[in-house]
């Protein structure tokens, strides 16, 4: 029997696949969707890896904070391989004749090892001409965008710091750009000994040191763990080649996964495509489904037979769309390899597109199951009398146990698959939710739109009473019109109000409320007159705090990598935080729990902590926690908690210690300005020429390179959410052709009737309109909530929802509704009414 059930299922399939095209459609276009952002991702991760050398500048790295290694820590490191030293810093690039001619700059002062792994591209010149040491003035190296800003040419003097070096060349590109993170301005490379001499590397300044090494041989963990155990309080981070670059890594590994729950999206969109499609194609399948039934087939037998169809056609579809999503990627991928910020190797990759071929199957068991069960109950004269959208009904218990166990297993599976289990489960849960409020709003409009229909008030509005009359036909297609354009626009909604309240937040609120100004590494013996210079030079608001960096190594006395802290404040511990001291509370400080040391205490150091992140970290009044300082560990106690909010872009710090705990630290202070528009250009003057060392760093520019950031991660985000809307389109042209057939026989009976051609068009017109507003109207609701969620509990901003977008949202849908449906329309209302009439009676 089973080899009879394969012969029937594969013989009904040679009449075509015409069914199945809006099928084959949406299953396709997720699938390559989540198999090109998973091929993209793996590319990228195997170039992070096969690159990790040359991206890190070493087998290993050993970074310190406002200091160079100890005698002995060179040596240990000396004792294990080949060692570069680098040191990165923030400071002013300027012309030495013209003061106000200043720009910040990532400056990189590397020794004659640099660079261990790769070769750094310079223009102009060759790297060792370019750093060296002629006539007494070195040389320098600089990104082309700040040549060009500084209207540089080779040969050019230039001041950084207090010293004056010789431009001879651009910076093309750094071997380890990619280690750096992010950077405040162009980036600047001189030769080490250089920086010394301008006073960039003196006692208290901003700036990290790198040692790189390149190692013969020799365990990386057994290393690792052997240097924190000669070196204990070094506050020295380490990293190696296997997390060369874990700022890039996370941002890529976060991206992919929710690009790949962004397709999945455009998967569950199709899916009502395809749920869609299996019941037009039962339908037209009738009659034979009726003779199977006569000739001895049970209903098991039936299911089985179209279930193996719906199967050739989901391997077929899943098929397709890993082709397509692999062949693209592997076509374009080389292309733009060269334009990517971190090296790609680009191939194909098996996981993602087994990742992406799951999903599809997955996604089409759950929406063919419930279509397809229906064929175990109903009778064979039922189907003789009736097609399947005549009536509704529903499976059995054992085919509802089953396609429950089919939903929550397939849902198991994406989140182990998805790379980001936590963000899925949110977006799923979201999905569900939305689908079926979605269905169930369709419900509740066909049946208002049947009552409304029937209104004595509407009889004079025959149209308008046509279009509702057709919304609420029972076994129609306003649930499924609604849910996939409701989820579709929903989700472009939500990206949408989440891209323009960032914008917003970025450009409108952020400048208003920031300083002009920060300025950085201001000496002690320099802040006052620093200060009076800049009330003579238009400031109206001038703040300064002591500044120094520290690692937090412990946390009541256990070390911070192992400590049980929430995840959300891990960032903490990453790398080094500001650290300031202050005998009494800062101007607006706000303590929220303990209180702050006397003026004159002397006794054992204390921290006054960020509320929050002190909250994530597990921190308490009495907790203890340990910072190193320049190489000194000072473990403090939690004296008070403090309210910091750090989007004012004020001076804040995470840790404010009493002044005794940091007595004879070498340090220098950080100072914000604010200003009105006309007085940053005499400031930037002014400062340039009298504090050639101090670094100004201008908060407009800032702001708009973050901007521009954002500007991009959403237009990357955006493409994807136009891929959901255009599945959204395709279900909806499906439902329109589901739909074609009672368009015709209305259009005939209307006609019939004496009803106009634009009568009857100017219904269907009316019909999609209103539906397309409203599934609009109700993404604008679900997909402004999600939007709202992420703003105030992710982002924590304040929420406006932007009503350019919020219109847009409701003319696209009811747009694309119709463009769906006016074409079956034409063809339905062009169509002789006799001749549909004599189909209908035959």
């Amino acid at each position: 029997m089973t080899r009879a059930i394969w012969r029937i299922a594969l013989r009904d399939l040679r009449g075509g696949l015409a069914g199945f095209r809006v099928f084959l459609i949406c299953l396709m276009v997720g699938v390559a969707s989540i198999a090109a952002v998973g091929s993209i991702s793996a590319a990228i991760d195997r170039g992070l890896a096969s690159e990790a050398r040359e991206i890190l500048g070493g087998d290993a790295s050993v970074a310190f904070t406002y200091r160079a290694a100890t005698p002995e820590e060179r040596v240990w490191l000396e004792a294990r391989g080949a060692v570069s030293e680098i040191a990165d810093l923030r400071s002013m690039l300027g012309l030495p004749d013209q003061p106000g001619e200043r720009a910040l700059s990532q400056v990189k002062g590397v020794d004659g090892a640099w660079p261990l792994y790769g070769e750094a591209q310079v223009s102009g010149t060759t790297l060792q001409d370019g750093l060296a040491e002629r006539g007494g003035v070195y040389g320098l190296l600089t990104e082309p965008v700040l040549a060009e800003r500084l209207g540089l040419s080779p040969g050019d003097r230039v001041r950084l710091g207090t010293g004056i070096f010789e431009f001879r060349g651009t910076l093309e590109d750094e071997p380890d750009i990619a280690s750096q993170g992010f950077n405040l301005g162009p980036r600047t490379l001189v030769a080490l000994p250089a920086l010394r001499d301008a006073g960039l590397l003196g006692a208290g300044t901003l700036f990290s040191t790198f040692y790189r090494l390149r190692l013969e041989a020799g365990d990386l963990d057994t290393m690792k763990a052997e240097f924190e155990a000669a070196f204990p309080d070094s506050g020295a981070r380490w990293r190696d080649r296997r997390n060369a670059a874990p700022g890039t890594t996370r941002f890529v590994e976060r991206m992919g996964a929710f690009l790949t729950l962004v397709g999945l999206a455009a998967l569950v969109i199709g899916g009502v495509g395809i749920g869609a499609a299996v019941r037009g194609y039962l339908q037209r399948k009738t009659r034979i489904i009726g003779a199977l039934r006569t000739l001895g087939a049970t209903g098991a037998h039936v299911f089985a037979i179209y279930l193996i169809q719906i199967g050739v056609i989901t391997a077929l579809g899943i098929a397709l769309g890993l082709a397509l999503g692999a062949g693209t990627v592997s076509i374009v991928g080389p292309m733009i390899a060269d334009r990517l910020p971190v090296p790609a190797d680009f191939g194909l990759y098996p996981r993602p597109l087994l990742v992406a071929g799951v999903f599809g199957l997955i996604t089409s068991l759950i929406f063919t199951l419930w279509p397809l069960a229906w064929l175990r109950e109903v009778r064979p004269a039922i189907l003789f009398r009736q097609g399947i959208d005549g009536r509704r009904h529903t499976p059995g218990l054992p085919l509802l146990g089953l396609l429950g166990a089919v939903v929550l297993g397939g849902g198991a599976v994406v989140l182990a698959l998805s790379g980001a289990p936590q963000l899925a489960a949110w977006v799923l849960g979201a999905l569900l939710a939305a689908f079926a409020l979605l269905w169930a709003l369709g419900w509740g409009l066909a049946l208002a739109a049947r009552a409304l229909s029937h209104l004595p008030a509407l009889r004079r509005l025959p149209v308008l009473r046509l279009s509702l009359g057709s919304i609420g036909v029972p076994g129609g297609q306003t649930p499924g019109v609604v849910v996939a354009l409701g989820l579709a626009l929903g989700v472009l909604a939500a990206i949408g109000q989440i891209d323009a309240n960032l914008q917003r937040l970025i450009r409108d609120q952020l400048p208003v409320a920031s300083p002009a100004f920060f300025f950085v590494d201001i000496q002690n013996d320099q802040l006052d007159p620093f200060k009076q210079a800049l009330t003579s030079d238009g400031a109206t608001r001038t703040e300064s705090a002591p500044m120094l960096r520290g690692i937090i190594t412990e946390l009541n006395g256990v070390p911070a990598r192992e400590a049980t802290i929430d995840p959300s404040g891990a960032w903490v511990l990453r790398g080094d935080r500001g650290v300031s001291y202050a005998a009494a509370p800062p101007p607006g400080a706000e303590l929220l729990q303990g209180d702050w040391w006397p003026e004159d205490y002397t006794g054992e150091p204390l921290v006054s902590f960020a509320e929050e992140e002190g909250r994530e970290l597990g921190l308490a009044i009495g907790s203890t926690v340990t910072v190193s300082i320049l190489g000194r560990p000072i473990t403090a106690r939690v004296a008070n908690f403090r309210r910091v909010e750090w989007r004012g872009m004020g001076i804040n710090f995470l840790m404010i210690l009493n002044p005794g705990a940091l007595a004879g630290a070498p340090h220098t202070h950080i100072a914000t300005v604010h200003a009105p528009t006309g007085a940053e250009a005499p400031i930037m003057r002014a400062t340039g020429q009298e504090f050639p060392n101090i670094t100004v760093i201008r908060v407009r520019d800032q702001v708009e390179r973050v901007a521009d950031a954002l500007g991009n991660m959403g237009a990357a985000i955006r493409w994807p959410a136009l891929a959901v809307l255009a599945t959204g389109l395709v279900v909806l042209i499906g439902a329109a052709a589901a739909g074609a057939d009672r368009q015709v026989q209305e259009a005939a009976i209307l006609r019939t009737l004496g009803a106009t051609q634009r009568y009857v068009l100017g219904g269907f017109a009316l019909r999609a309109v209103l539906m397309g507003a409203f599934a609009g109207i109700i993404a604008l609701i679900w997909g402004s909530l999600a939007a709202w969620a992420v703003s105030v509990y992710v982002l924590e901003a304040d929420f406006i929802l932007s009503l350019r977008f919020a219109v847009a949202v409701v003319l696209v849908g009811a747009i694309l509704n119709l463009l769906a449906s006016v074409g079956f329309s034409l063809n339905a209302v062009n169509r002789r009414p006799a001749r549909v009439l004599r189909q209908i009676a035959g």
